[in-house]
């Protein structure tokens, strides 16, 4: 049975106004003296059981959430920096290119303390920017239509799966749209740099009517549907979430290399309650809080990979490749480069096939 809730919660992503917020909720009690103002793309259902965690540890606090679209979330952060308005306590995001340009623009709150010494430089910026998940960029497939010879376990599988234009995966391939989704401009730039296979991919998903579309849930109900038989630079997180209920979802973590996202968490330089919203990031990073992502699947390592039959026993650590919350995130966000690359998208993905089937 599909996990219709989660379904549900991360559909309206796509179903919202494009300039539109998708979800707000308070959680904590009504009577509460200090209210936290939280911003994210990520989805509420996967993140609730981790704030309520936090907030059963301070009774006079109510966090009141906001769930964005990436692009959305970065706009509206990006015009309270330059109105010197409060807006947000905190913003996480996926899309971690957005939030290494707004500290670099000055948008951000310095905090140091033990738990954001304690990062991996990898995962920390000028004190402003921290790394709070581990999720991998996964593919997907219908266990039940796709037989486990065409399973793709690396980029080389899916160039093959994907080389005949005639074949029976032509048009029922998916991926994130790079231009709706920030996140899925994040993986596709990421790839970029990291795969041999980049190019060669862009030729195969153009030549096999790859669909492309905005959002995960939109992605992974194709996938159960039967629309889709399978997904490529799916977020791990809620993949592995669904898949607990549906075994019909294959999840692979690629074998010849794991684009691992940490969601970075920002607190604007304007916040009205910096100090409550840094008490939160310590949270998320210590190990009560980690404990708690990591039952959300928001923290995954290789061990839960294979343990949850995503990754073969025989993958190493080297390939898990983290991208790193860093400057070089800078060129991801440079207009021309970024135009440039998205031109090479579009030739790709003809406008029609940002229409699911």
């Amino acid at each position: 049975m599909i996990r219709r809730a989660l379904l549900h919660l991360l559909a309206l992503t796509c179903a919202m106004p494009a300039a539109g917020q998708e979800i707000s909720d308070r959680l904590g009690p009504a009577e509460a003296g200090h209210e936290l103002v939280v911003r994210s793309t990520t989805d509420l259902s996967v993140l609730r059981p981790v704030l309520e965690d936090f907030l059963a540890a301070w009774p006079d606090v109510a966090i009141r959430y906001e769930q964005w679209l990436s692009n959305n979330l970065y706009r509206l952060t990006l015009e309270d920096c330059e109105a010197r308005g409060a807006g947000a306590d905190l913003v996480i995001s996926s899309a971690v290119h957005h939030m290494v340009e707004l500290v670099n623009r000055g948008c951000a709150y310095t905090h140091v303390s033990d738990q954001t010494l304690a990062l991996p430089d990898a995962l920390v910026w000028r004190d402003e920017l921290w790394g709070v998940t581990r999720e991998p960029a996964v593919m997907i497939y219908d266990r039940t239509r796709v037989p486990e010879e065409d399973v793709p376990r690396s980029r080389f599988d899916l160039l093959d799966l994907l080389r005949a234009s005639d074949g029976p995966y032509a048009g029922r391939v998916a991926t994130y749209d790079i231009e709706a989704s920030g996140l899925g401009y994040l993986f596709a730039y990421a790839d970029s740099l990291e795969a041999t296979t980049f190019g060669g991919l862009m030729e195969a998903f153009g030549r096999s009517d790859t669909v492309a579309t905005c959002c995960s849930a939109e992605i992974m109900e194709g996938v159960l549907r039967g629309d889709y038989l399978l997904a490529y630079n799916i977020i791990g997180s809620y993949a592995l979430q669904l898949a607990e209920d549906n075994p019909e979802l294959g999840v692979v973590a690629p074998s010849d290399y794991t684009l691992m996202l940490s969601r970075g968490a920002m607190i604007p330089q304007h916040a009205d309650s910096p100090q409550l919203a840094a008490t939160l990031v310590d949270y998320l990073l210590s190990d009560p809080g980690r404990a708690a992502l990591a039952e959300a699947h928001l923290i995954t390592d290789l061990e839960m990979l294979i343990a949850n039959g995503a990754a073969a026993p025989s993958l190493g650590s080297s390939a898990l490749r983290p991208v790193e919350l860093s400057p070089k995130l800078l060129v991801a966000s440079d207009r021309h480069k970024k135009q440039l690359f998205q031109a090479r998208w579009r030739d790709a993905f003809p406008a029609n096939s940002a229409k699911a089937p």
